[in-house]
């Protein structure tokens, strides 16, 4: 018996025998639609945003934002703002029509009219044709968004000094003083102390830095026990020997931030 004798192979009609190249219809024949999605236009559309990637990207190196530093509770005087890309949204709440006793119209109603408007373009204009003067609805409406907010953009961000505020608000560094825990003061300061002042001497909600003032060890040992400003005297519950210690633990760390 021969080797295949008998074998029989079954075909499928719907299946071509010939394979063809994956080459996209021809869309002359239908006016408006003249390629394929894909790969033709799909690959336009990123190809497209490639290039405002690129350039945002250089944009945001050569000239990167300011950073603030962390937001402090207790500044009453901060005012905060939003990021870039809400300051249109915030500069909206300004005008008299959407704040005060119209706020939930300013941050419900115009937005959702707005955004809902974008959203509903496609379905409002769904007309054959792709190009702008065939869907003058769809096109209308995108470009009256643009430029709102480019508009309410340009208007929010050009009444603040962002370097000044960067600066003013700038992120406080790291202390680089070495706090010698080992220091006998340093015990005594933090029974006594760091509740207000910080483990670093860096100040904190209830005190100010103790880090680079300006006083005696005679004044600062009267302010520990006498108290200053906001501080309450008797703060200090110690023996005189501990009192010295503290105020020579305290007058090292300025000497070395002084250094």
């Amino acid at each position: 018996m021969h080797k295949g004798k008998g074998m029989k192979f079954v075909g499928d009609s719907r299946i071509s025998a010939e394979r063809k190249p994956n080459i996209p219809k021809d869309y002359s024949e239908y006016p408006g639609r003249t390629e394929a999605f894909w790969p033709n236009f799909l690959l336009k559309e990123w190809l497209v945003g490639a290039v405002f990637l690129v350039g945002f990207m250089s944009l945001t190196l050569a000239h990167p934002s300011p950073l603030e530093g962390v937001a402090d509770p207790t500044d009453a005087a901060y005012i905060p703002l939003p990021d870039w890309y809400f300051l249109f949204l915030y500069e909206l709440l300004k005008y008299d029509f959407a704040s005060g006793p119209y706020i939930l119209f300013g941050i419900l109603v115009l937005p959702g009219l707005a955004f809902g408007g974008l959203l509903l373009a496609p379905f409002l204009d769904n007309g054959p044709g792709r190009r702008p003067h065939q869907r003058p609805i769809a096109v209308g409406m995108m470009l009256l968004g643009v430029a709102s907010v480019i508009w309410l953009t340009y208007e929010s961000a050009s009444h603040v000094d962002w370097e000044a505020r960067a600066e003013q608000n700038k992120p406080i560094p790291e202390s680089e003083i070495e706090i010698d825990q080992e220091d006998p003061g340093y015990a005594i300061y933090e029974n006594n102390c760091m509740t207000c002042h910080g483990e670093d001497l860096s100040g904190g909600p209830a005190g100010p830095s103790l880090t680079g003032i300006d006083r005696s060890a005679d004044e600062i040992a009267t302010i520990a026990q006498e108290g200053i400003a906001t501080m309450p005297a008797d703060q200090f519950t110690g023996s005189d020997e501990e009192l010295d210690q503290l105020v020579e633990f305290i007058v090292s760390v300025n000497e070395q931030a002084n250094e």
